[in-house]
């Protein structure tokens, strides 16, 4: 298992991973590689990364499906954090070959983080196949 430190510089962010990831993963075989977020108001997520846009439109949606402003019960003045994590998930899953992720063209790896700024940690692991 590997760790990788995340620093975010706002409270809602979405960090590109994508090359950490890989360098960690590039000396394994085949494989499936998991990237997993221990934190409860952060997640993971694999999608666009191409055009930074997405990433935009991804904090937006999530701030009106989940605004900060509800009436939460939850005193940490968190809770939306806390949904947006749950919606986003904690894992992903990406297979491996000869060490080289198998995402497609346009895909990256994010940490998504939404209560932020802090310092995160990012857990990296790769069960082999036969």
């Amino acid at each position: 298992m590997w760790k990788l430190e995340v620093r975010t510089q706002r409270r809602v962010a979405f960090v590109d991973i994508t090359a950490d990831v890989a360098a960690l993963v590039r000396e394994c075989d085949d494989g499936v590689v998991t990237v997993y977020v221990p934190h409860t108001t952060a997640g993971v997520t694999v999608n666009e990364n191409a055009d930074p846009s997405v990433r935009a439109d991804m904090e937006m949606t999530l701030e009106r499906l989940v605004p900060g402003d509800l009436p939460f019960t939850h005193s940490e003045g968190n809770s939306d954090a806390h949904v947006k994590a749950s919606l986003m998930g904690s894992s992903a899953c990406v297979p491996l070959s000869d060490g080289a992720l198998q995402l497609g063209t346009w895909q990256g790896i994010f940490f998504a983080e939404f209560d932020g700024p802090r310092r995160r940690t990012v857990l990296v692991t790769v069960a082999a196949t036969a």
